[in-house]
Parts: C-alpha cells; sequence; structure tokens
C-alpha cells in the first residue's frame, strides 16, 4: 500500500481530548460521568410529538438546501425578540446538521490559505481544527481567570496581525462557563472595526445564562451585524442533541456561500429535526425555562460543594459546567483526570482538551441529576483528600 495514502493535514489533527479520554470510560463498570456536556433532560414532550407527527404524515423528503421555510422564518422571529435582530429568512438564515457543521461551514467559505483567526482558549474543541482543515492559521488568545476568562481589548489587539481575517468569540463558554456582557462587548468593536476583521459568534449556550444576566450578541450591537456570523442551534436550550439540528446567520454573500458547500457535502438538515425544531421556537419558552433554573440549582450546588472541598472555582454565569483549578496539586491536568477515574470511578475531562491554556483545570459539567452530582462529588472530595494527606 501506498505511504501518502493520508492526506498530511488528516494526520496532523489530535483526536478530540473529550471523546480520546471517554474511550476508557466506556470500557469501566459503575463510573459516575460528570464529563459529557449534554443535557440529562428528554427533549420536551410536545417537540418530540411535532416530530412523530411529521413522520405520520409521511414528511420525509429532502428539504431546501437552507432548510424549511417555516423554520427559517421561526430563527428570524426569534432573533428579533431576543436580540432585536432582523434577518431576512431567505438570504441570511439557513439550517445546518448542529451548529458544528456551521462552524465548519463559516470557516471553508471565508478562509484563504495563511489566513490567521483568532480563537481564544480555553474554547470549544472544534474550532482550531475547522481552521486548520479550510488551510487557515489558528492564533490562539489565552484567556486569563483574573479576567473572569472574558476577552478583553488589550488582548485582541495584541493577538492582530495583517494576515488576521476572523475572530472566534466562544461565549457563553465551554469549559469555563464565561459570558461576554454588553459592556465587555462594546469594548471590543472598535478594535474589530478598526482592522476589519470579521466575527464567528458561537452562542449555542446563549439561552443558558444565570444571575439575572441576558446574553447579548455582538452582532446586536451597532454597525456588528453586516461583519458576523452567528451560530446557534437547539442542543443545549431544547435537549436535542440527537437531533442535530443548528442554523447560521449573516450576511447574504457569506451565507451563499455555506449554502453551496452545505448543498454538496451535506444536502440539507434532518426533515423530521426541522419540524420538530419550528415547535420548539414556537411553543419551547417556558421548556428552556424550566430546564435553566434546575441547572441554575446544580450549578450553585456544585459550586459550594467544591468550595466546601478547598477547590477555588471561578463562578461561571453561563453554559453547565464548571472549570475548577487543581494547580495546588502538581499534577498535569490530564494526569489527575486519569487518576481520578481509575481510583474513584469518576469521568471528568481535563481542561488540556480545551487548549493547553487549559493546563492545571479541570471541566465539569453538571448536567446531571442532583443525586448523581453528590455522589460524584462526594468521590471527588475523597480523592482530595487522599491527595492533601500524601
Amino acid at each position: 500500500m501506498r505511504t501518502d495514502l493520508i492526506a498530511d493535514k488528516a494526520a496532523s489533527l489530535q483526536p478530540s481530548g473529550i471523546r480520546k479520554f471517554f474511550d476508557i470510560v466506556a470500557e469501566m463498570e459503575d463510573v459516575i460521568s460528570l464529563g459529557v456536556g449534554e443535557p440529562d433532560f428528554d427533549t420536551p414532550w410536545h417537540i418530540r410529538d411535532e416530530g412523530i407527527y411529521s413522520l405520520e404524515k409521511g414528511r420525509t423528503f429532502y428539504t431546501s438546501n437552507s432548510g424549511l421555510k417555516e423554520l427559517r422564518m421561526e430563527i428570524a422571529a426569534y432573533l428579533q425578540r431576543t436580540q432585536g435582530l432582523d434577518y431576512h429568512y431567505m438570504s441570511q438564515i439557513f439550517v445546518t446538521v448542529g451548529g458544528s457543521e456551521a462552524i465548519d461551514l463559516a470557516m471553508r467559505a471565508m478562509i484563504n490559505p495563511g489566513d490567521e483567526v483568532l480563537i481564544p482558549q480555553p474554547s470549544y474543541v472544534s474550532y482550531e481544527p475547522c481552521v486548520v482543515m479550510a488551510d487557515g492559521k489558528p492564533v490562539i488568545i489565552e484567556l486569563k481567570e483574573e479576567n473572569r476568562f472574558r476577552l478583553t481589548p488589550e488582548e485582541l489587539e495584541a493577538a492582530i496581525t495583517p494576515k488576521t481575517k476572523i475572530l472566534v468569540m466562544p461565549f457563553p463558554n465551554n469549559p469555563t462557563g464565561a459570558i461576554m456582557e454588553r459592556e465587555d462587548l462594546e469594548k471590543l468593536v472598535p478594535v474589530i472595526q478598526k482592522h476589519d476583521l470579521f466575527v464567528v459568534s458561537d452562542e449555542i449556550y446563549a439561552e443558558l445564562t444565570y444571575g439575572g444576566k441576558q446574553h447579548v450578541s455582538i452582532a446586536s450591537l451597532p454597525g456588528m451585524q453586516e461583519r458576523t456570523i452567528l451560530i446557534n442551534g437547539f442542543s443545549k436550550a431544547y435537549a436535542m442533541t440527537g437531533w442535530r439540528l443548528g442554523y447560521a446567520c449573516g450576511p447574504k454573500d457569506v451565507i451563499r456561500q455555506m449554502v453551496k458547500i452545505h448543498q454538496y457535502c451535506i444536502m440539507c438538515a434532518p426533515t423530521t429535526s426541522q419540524y420538530a425544531a419550528v415547535e420548539a421556537l414556537r411553543n419551547g419558552d417556558e421548556d428552556v425555562r424550566r430546564m435553566r433554573e434546575s441547572y441554575d440549582e446544580r450549578r450553585r450546588f456544585v459550586l459550594h460543594t467544591l468550595r466546601e472541598m478547598g477547590l477555588p472555582c471561578f463562578e461561571p454565569e453561563g453554559a453547565f459546567y464548571v472549570f475548577p483549578c487543581i494547580k495546588e496539586f502538581g499534577m498535569t491536568s490530564d494526569e489527575f483526570a486519569t487518576n481520578l477515574l481509575k481510583e474513584e470511578k469518576v469521568a471528568i475531562v481535563p481542561g488540556t482538551a480545551f487548549g493547553s491554556c487549559g493546563e492545571g483545570y479541570l471541566r465539569i459539567s453538571y448536567a446531571y441529576s442532583i443525586e448523581s452530582l453528590k455522589k460524584a462529588l462526594k468521590r471527588l472530595e475523597n480523592y482530595v483528600r487522599k491527595l492533601r494527606e500524601k
């Protein structure tokens, strides 16, 4: 067999630090996992019922490449009432197979070889490889806990070069739970406009903010809608991970190119999922509120428990993760997580899965029942106590 069978770009990609870790979990018994970023709620019944009804009515054909007209109209109405954004459903919105496809398509539609893309980290694992596969150059901006893991204009300015084209905005953030408030975003806008940057804003956790905070899209600020691709979806807010449905909104010229790539590699998002998503947007606000309140209760419980065991932890204000610091133990994040799994059978994700600047931290998801959280945190406390007694 020839030795150059595998493309260099593909071979250079590292496996997801999350999936790599949970391959080990799959082979173990009696493990409590706090690692997967997935709601533990079932998709609300009225949403499932609409999907079932669409099947019963034989709605099993391809939709438009851009998605169902009704769904795109509902997305436009949702963004208008939540963010004050005006997008035309025909030319500025299209439906994707999850938010991850939208990230990939945005990069492939806009990046030329050598273009630099700024990626604040720690952050979701897909941004960097998507840039690499589009022949761009990822440039990492290390977010700092002393800044509440928010991006500052000084950090942004320092990372920009003449080759910089795109800024990724991963807020609310996975894994830290950090958010960007309006005043934080307003400080970035002059820098973005000064250097004529484009923004890819991943807002998949937009509905999951706490403490009375409301998500603000950077696209809603003056002069930013025309230079932003807004990405969102249904996985997190509506507990629809397996339905694989997201969307992208932005300037029609960019959206047109994204749809063109999408039509060749995907054709369209799942039809059944699209009908269910129409119902989610029309009648799902109360479901979102109920789940958000439950996550907030868990968030406060986990923070309190971590602080009681003496693990310092930044207070997250979005998503459903905490990011405690374990630097006191002199272990790498991977060592800590691996040994915790072996000794106490609790699975959490090393901070380095989200970038090298995640070293010394762990990501714990609280998208689990209080009962499961209590058991897992008790085991974590036992492990921490043993480390301190050494």
